[in-house]
């Protein structure tokens, strides 16, 4: 059959069967850093005991819950939950349906609201800015109904708002019917939603996280300060929010950054001030101490380069679609492993950006995977021209 093909045909056919009988590339495993022997891990003990009914504590990178208790209970979330309220307004701003200039008329019905104010007058107009510092700053009620009615048309319509940002994010046992958390008996959420909230606050809105750090500002003369108080005492905490009423008790959602690592604490329920500050320091210190979190791969960095067939180039850059984290405990980074595996092979064009072609896990010194991320084509891969894709047909009746 050969002495019959021309001999650039030959040739092609000699070069088409060699790659279909070569190996295929295994699952690669991937040490980080190098393939050392992990020491011992030095034993974690419980987690510090806290004066509240719930709280939790998580990285905020890799997402693992390194200490928690009745973290799915409902509770009342007070003006925990204005940082709903500050997501959906941050959410507004980042698409351009608000901006920190536009002015809103502060109503009736903002001008009576309950509970801490920021002091605005009734018809008078007020910069959203304003309303967004008076809201996380000074945890004001009337700046926070006056940025929902602003945002929502009415506060009822900004609760619709809120519930449905809360269903994409997840938050399954959550629900809001107000913006600043007054009680009713129709809004309630857990630790681990508020801890999550928290996190995407962080995550998808990095450009005004900043506004949870700010000590105080000024409005009308009126200087008015931040109550978290632990903003004062450590200074790698840089927010998050306060919250308190005679029946929620109170809750604090704090956020730490200490050597890269960022930590999440919710505490909820405790019962003073000072209470609710220990707890959060508490666990903090707990998670800073006892556990450490590396990142393992970058956004888009390449894990796999395999062979593609029918394609206009000869290989495909895959990997990851977003930076991978891991939170071990203190002393056993070395022993982390991770493990590329294609889910269908041979590859075959076209492949579009961003498709799913395998899974990245990472293990832990005993084998137990802890985290699956998914493989992705980094770039789209076309098809080849009607030669390379008729040689490859060939290849691959032999693979």
């Amino acid at each position: 059959m050969l002495r019959s093909l021309p001999f650039a045909a030959t040739l092609a056919l000699i070069a088409a069967l060699a790659r279909a009988t070569a190996p295929a590339p295994g699952p690669a495993t991937l040490p980080v850093p190098a393939a050392a022997a992990a020491p011992a891990a030095a034993p974690v003990p419980a987690p510090p005991a806290v004066t509240a009914r719930s709280w939790i504590l998580i990285d905020h990178f890799s997402g693992r819950v390194l200490a928690q208790e009745r973290a799915d209970e409902r509770a009342e979330p007070a003006s925990l939950t204005k940082l709903m309220t500050a997501y959906v307004a941050f959410a507004a701003l980042a698409d351009g349906r608000l901006k920190p200039t536009d002015m809103a008329t502060i109503s009736e019905h903002a001008w009576r609201a309950e509970g801490s104010r920021t002091f605005l007058q009734v018809g008078t107009r007020v910069p959203v800015d304003i309303l967004l510092k008076g809201m996380i700053v000074q945890s004001g009620n009337d700046a926070t109904i006056a940025l929902a009615e602003q945002v929502g048309g009415t506060e009822a319509a900004f609760a619709q708002m809120m519930n449905e940002y809360a269903r994409r994010l997840g938050l399954s046992g959550t629900h809001y019917v107000n913006s600043d958390g007054l009680p009713s008996p129709e809004h309630y959420s857990t630790a681990r939603d508020i801890a999550t909230l928290s996190n995407a606050l962080i995550r998808d809105f990095p450009q005004y996280y900043a506004l949870f750090g700010l000590r105080e500002f000024m409005w009308n003369n009126i200087r008015q300060g931040n109550r978290n108080g632990l903003l004062g005492k450590d200074p790698s905490v840089d927010g998050l929010k306060t919250g308190h009423t005679d029946s929620a008790g109170y809750c604090l959602a704090t956020s730490a950054i200490r050597n890269g690592m960022r930590l999440v604490s919710v505490v909820m329920g405790a019962p003073s001030v000072k209470a609710r500050e220990e707890a959060s320091a508490a666990l903090l210190g707990y998670g800073y101490t006892f556990y450490e979190t590396i990142r393992l791969k970058s956004a888009r960095e390449t894990v796999l380069k395999p062979h593609i067939y029918k394609a206009a180039s000869e290989f495909a850059a895959i990997g990851v679609p977003y930076d991978v984290y891991a939170t071990v405990a203190r002393g056993q980074a070395s022993a982390l492993r991770t493990r590329a595996l294609l889910s269908r092979e041979p590859l075959i064009a076209p492949l579009s950006a961003g498709q799913n072609v395998g899974e990245l896990t990472v293990a832990d010194a005993s084998g137990t995977v802890i985290e699956r991320v998914p493989l992705v084509s980094l770039s789209a891969v076309p098809q080849g021209g009607l030669w390379t894709r008729a040689w490859d047909s060939v290849s691959l009746m032999f693979h």
